[in-house]
């Protein structure tokens, strides 16, 4: 691993200054209290704040995550938004045949989850462009509303497209672990989804895996990054918060507040 870019059992704090924005940021990866073993993992740059929930078991969904992860890391930030983005797809092509490449120790396939933001250039405007396969999320708090902007690629999110399931009744669903896209997992080629926002001062971006997820619901998320000041502060806080309610998966967390 590239211990300057990629977390992993440990918390990071730092400041970037890109396109004219200061990004206050801090990411921790956290193994939980119920699994032996942290497949996720972070990436944190200078306008690229990514994190990838592995699968596969013990190692194989580790080195899913981290081969993921060094991948996108080679995608440039503040580029143009339509270059940017057909780049991010090809590094999620390179991405998967690394991963399809992985020896699993068991019958379970390789793969991982990725998503995150990275800062580009649209209309001569900073903007975040925020790629998404699996069912890791990122969220935007601007004006003191949370939004989830991405969407789950998942089996228990079909059904409350469906009408079948309500958003609170998915979060403890036993089929929410099932996920219909991913880097590897012996699927096709990978089809993420992209999405673009302006990057503007005040905003709070959140990219969590669903270690957080399954355990805090949205208001509790968004009262958390309200309360805190700090990028570091917010970090801590969901994580406890997952750990206080058992913590059954991995629980990785990036804050980022724009300034």
């Amino acid at each position: 691993m590239d211990a300057a870019t990629i977390v992993r059992d440990e918390s990071r704090t730092g400041t970037d200054t890109v396109a004219g924005l200061t990004l206050d940021w801090a990411a921790i990866c956290n193994v939980g209290r119920v699994r032996e073993t942290n497949e996720d993992a972070a990436l944190v740059q200078p306008g690229k704040y990514l994190l990838a929930d592995g699968m596969g078991g013990h190692e194989s969904g580790e080195v899913a995550s981290e081969a993921a992860l060094l991948t996108l890391a080679a995608v440039p930030a503040e580029g143009d938004r339509t270059e940017t983005q057909l780049a991010l797809i090809n590094l999620l092509i390179e991405a998967q045949d690394k991963i399809g490449s992985i020896d699993a120790s068991t019958e379970r396939r390789a793969g991982t989850t990725a998503t995150g933001a990275v800062l580009v250039t649209h209309d001569d405007a900073p903007h975040w462009l925020i790629v998404n396969i699996g069912d890791s999320r990122t969220y935007r708090l601007q004006g003191g509303v949370l939004e989830q902007l991405t969407v789950d690629h998942s089996q228990v999110q079909e059904f409350v497209d469906a009408g079948f399931l309500t958003p609170e009744q998915a979060r403890v669903d036993p089929r929410r672990n099932v996920i219909t896209r991913a880097l590897g997992a012996g699927m096709a080629e990978p089809e993420a989804d992209f999405f673009s926002i302006p990057a503007l001062s005040g905003d709070v971006l959140l990219v969590c895996s669903d270690g957080l997820t399954g355990e805090l619901p949205d208001d509790e998320i968004a009262e958390i990054l309200l309360r805190e000041e700090t990028a570091e502060s917010a970090a801590d806080a969901l994580v406890e918060g997952a750990i206080a309610l058992g913590a059954h998966d991995n629980v990785t967390v990036v804050v980022v507040r724009v300034r």
